[in-house]
């Protein structure tokens, strides 16, 4: 027995956990005699602290076999220790008298302080077999690769001692497991029954002669419980102890332990118990990568880990690029290291259980493959042949009972990294590879198509687990999409991201569609300029106008030449260009383009239709802001009622008609027909949208501008706090909306007098609208208004004349002389000169 092994075996005999057993076998290598605890400590990841006091405790029930160690101090303590341990182990009887040989044929197994990350699993494991009352069975069960052969052999060696009637190790691989056990028996017990006999009475007769003391049988690899187990177990009797190691799933009627992959931390401590730890804390990033690469399964990181050792000058940046190039075929995973027991390579451990599956279940395990590696909604209810149904429900149940597919909850599950790497190489390898890869595809743009461009809190809720799957169709295999579809995943991904104002998630989509669209189908396609104005739209929403114009405008001539003048799509630039147009003040170019899409939109539509109430609404907006109230009203109106009808009551649009409603109400001073339609629009914003929405935010400002000018100053500093606070989280703190929010609050803060924390933030608004509006913007003059107002009543004057000429300069040009914030500033630019020089 080497020194290691003699280490554990007393380890269990003197009853130390998994982490005391770790700390004295380190502490009493030879090799490690001369270190001192805190680089022993190093060693296993704990701090010396915590070394110390295993070591106390080793020392503790030690004592109970070496009453001599009570009495020594710690160094004393372990060369006590040290000698008591040596003698034992060189054949002398000092220390106690020499306990019975333990008979065993317990397989090779790596040095325990090699085997990490399973000290619970060891725990449950001899926990569930001490619990019967009649013969104990527990199977380990887990997917390939995972560890399970290596676990009952840890067990049979660290819990040796337990099992004075022995440890009989049989392979259900190889030959009768009944001619195993009566070898076993023979051999080490001397038992031999007349040739003569049955097997089964042969049995009978070993297990009723069989040596004293609980007994451990471990059945390695089970593939047929009732063939490779059953007529071989013992009689029941609590002494008898049955283990069996298992890529099946059995019912619930045999307690089993579940193994797992290694967590993160674990599979570290494989890989660094492998590979020179200067190494891997060289590329912290990389190793980490590695690790989610190979899904921590024990089996490829320890084929990663000899296999790094054996090419000292490979960068680890280097192999992981060449392990997502080859996957499963590169030379590190693909075979197994002779130096270790496991005789087979990753895929070669998976095509084991692969064989053993029918055809419809290996297709399954393709198809589920090409989803994503991200929880997987899969359901056979929507299947309506009932034979077809029961076909793929097997195929499930076979691919679980195998380890090949985990159940996370009813209709959801999970391909581990590498099977999923499996199963994809298995359908490469297919003749139908193709034809298998442009059904899912056209399956996923069904799902694409149920998302619509303001999803609301029902479609986020039910399509978001779909999305991963989304984006593994654009980005891998969007070769398989038509023509008719190509640019739907994009699109639709765009759509749902940009829906929820998580901006920075939709851009990628919205580019990368324009990209896809130009490659696959030339610049002068109309999905090239739907790309390009969605993208464009986005840009609006975020604020970057001068990026939204150039492609609103390449997009509308686009549609133009491919379309025609008669075209809804035309129609449609035409709004989203005059909205950029309004954005940034330019509005009689606006209000052009505004009727020109409504009245294209009534010839193509007639009046019924959700785009002609957009029309409306948004002219109705221009309406309001250039102070044409009495033109603004019966859009708003007529835009209101159709959205209802055609909507309903419970749609964003509706909210947001009720919303620019009541804006004109408050602008007229109508404020007690504002404030119900406000608190609806909020009210119906959150229900549909989500507290976490721009709309909402919109809404908490405007209900908060009505409450200033009502004079209900605490509620509308808190609407404007909130209205403030979900603006910057969810647009960042360069945006439009921030710089309004900003702006408002410091109105509210100019009414209440207080002078400094309004100072603040009117310039803060000041700033930013000149870094994202331009120094030629209505809300430009607005904030040099504001700030002009404020310096006028906390005796600046000097500063005040100069910022009254710019914002008046800028409202007649961009304004116009008539409109009411050119009014409104030549009012208090009037009132500052006659007070000023009076």
């Amino acid at each position: 027995m080497q020194w290691a092994d003699f280490l554990a075996n007393e380890a269990a005999t003197h009853g130390l956990s998994p982490e005391q057993t770790a700390a004295f076998v380190e502490r009493l290598k030879t090799e490690n005699s001369g270190k001192s605890e805190a680089k022993l400590a190093s060693e296993l990841n704990i701090g010396a602290a915590a070394f110390k006091k295993r070591m106390a405790e080793v020392y503790e029930k030690f004592a109970k076999s070496y009453p001599e160690l009570a009495t020594s101090n710690s160094r004393g303590k372990l060369e006590k220790l040290r000698a008591c341990l040596t003698n034992k182990y060189n054949g002398a009887h000092v220390a106690q008298p020499t306990i019975k040989e333990i008979y065993q044929n317990i397989p090779p197994a790596v040095p325990f302080e090699k085997f990490v990350g399973r000290e619970v699993e060891l725990e449950k494991l001899h926990q569930q077999l001490q619990t019967s009352q009649q013969v104990a069975i527990v199977a380990v069960a887990g997917m390939g690769g995972v560890g399970k052969t290596e676990l009952a052999t840890q067990y049979a060696k660290q819990h040796l001692q337990n099992y004075q009637g022995g440890v009989c190790w049989l392979s259900a691989q190889g030959i009768d497991v009944g001619i195993q056990i009566l070898r076993f028996a023979e051999l080490k017990f001397k038992l031999i029954a007349p040739d003569d006999w049955e097997l089964a009475d042969r049995l009978r007769y070993c297990w009723e002669n069989w040596q004293q003391g609980e007994v451990l049988l471990v059945f390695d690899d089970v593939t047929d419980y009732k063939k490779q187990v059953q007529p071989y177990l013992p009689p029941e009797s609590p002494r008898f102890k049955v283990l069996l190691t298992t890529r099946l799933g059995f019912d619930r009627t045999l307690p089993q332990l579940a193994l797992d992959v290694l967590k993160p931390l674990a599979a570290m401590k494989l890989l660094k118990s492998l590979v020179d730890r200067e190494r891997l804390k060289s590329e912290p990033w990389v190793t980490r990568e590695i690790r989610k690469f190979l899904g921590y399964l024990p089996l490829a990181l320890e084929l990663v880990g000899r296999y790094l050792d054996t090419m000292p000058d490979l960068s680890l940046e280097k192999l992981l690029k060449r392990l997502e190039k080859k996957r499963l075929e590169h030379e590190a995973i693909a075979k197994a290291n002779p130096l270790m027991r496991y005789e087979y390579g990753v895929a070669e451990a998976f095509a084991l259980s692969w064989e053993q599956l029918d055809e419809k279940a290996q297709s399954l395990g393709c198809w589920l493959s090409l989803y994503a590696l991200a929880d997987i909604p899969f359901s056979v209810e929507g299947i309506e042949d009932d034979d077809e149904q029961e076909l793929n429900e097997k195929a499930i149940s076979d691919l679980l009972e195998l380890h090949l597919l985990q159940r996370l909850t009813k209709g959801i599950y999970r391909l581990h990294p590498l099977i999923r790497q499996f199963f994809q190489m298995k359908l490469d390898e297919s003749s139908n590879a193709d034809e298998v890869k442009t059904a899912f595809v056209a399956q996923m743009v069904e799902v694409a198509y149920q998302i619509h461009q303001q999803p609301n809190r029902e479609d986020i809720f039910k399509l978001t687990s779909h999305m991963p799957h989304l984006a593994e169709v654009a980005i891998h295999l969007s070769q398989y999409l038509s023509d008719e579809d190509l640019i739907t995943p994009f699109t639709r991904l765009g759509f749902f991201y940009d829906g929820q104002a998580l901006y920075q998630q939709a851009e990628p989509w919205y580019k990368l569609c324009v990209e896809v669209a130009k490659n696959r189908l030339a610049l002068e396609h109309p999905y090239v300029a739907t790309s390009l104005n969605n993208l464009a739209a986005l840009y609006l929403s975020t604020g970057r106008y001068n990026e939204a114009e150039f492609l609103f405008e390449q997009a509308l001539e686009l549609r133009k030449r491919l379309l025609g003048e008669e075209h809804l799509d035309v129609a449609a630039s035409l709004n989203n260009l005059a909205e950029l147009y309004r954005f940034t003040g330019r509005y009689i170019k606006a209000e052009a383009l505004y009727q020109q899409a409504l009245e294209l939109n009534r010839r193509l539509l007639e009046e019924e239709h959700p785009d002609v109430a957009t029309n409306l609404n948004n002219l109705a907006l221009l309406y309001g802001i250039t102070g044409c109230y009495s033109k603004a009203e019966p859009l708003f109106k007529q835009a209101l009622e159709l959205n209802r009808r055609l909507l309903g009551e419970e749609h964003p649009n509706v909210a947001n008609s009720l919303n620019n409603l009541a804006l004109l109400y408050h602008s007229t001073e109508h404020y007690s027909e504002a404030e119900p339609l406000f608190e609806q629009a909020l009210e119906l914003s959150r229900r549909l949208l989500g507290e976490e929405h721009p709309d909402v935010a919109n809404s908490l400002n405007n209900l908060a501008l009505l409450y200033r000018s009502t004079g209900r100053y605490s509620e509308a500093e808190l609407l404007f706090k909130q209205a403030l606070e979900l603006n910057r989280r969810l647009l960042g703190e360069e945006h439009p909306n921030v710089a309004n929010s900003l702006n408002n609050l410091a109105e509210l803060y100019h009414f209440t007098e207080h002078y400094g924390e309004a100072k603040s933030l009117f310039e803060q608004a000041l700033e930013m609208r000149k870094r994202l509006l331009g120094k030629e913007h209505p809300d430009i003059a607005i904030s040099l208004n504001n700030l002009a107002e404020l310096y006028h009543f906390t005796g600046r004057d000097s500063e005040v004349e100069p910022l009254y000429q710019q914002a008046l300069a800028i409202c007649e040009r961009t304004l116009g002389v008539g409109h009411p914030d050119t009014m409104r500033v030549r009012e208090n630019y009037a009132i500052f000169l006659r007070e000023a020089y009076r």
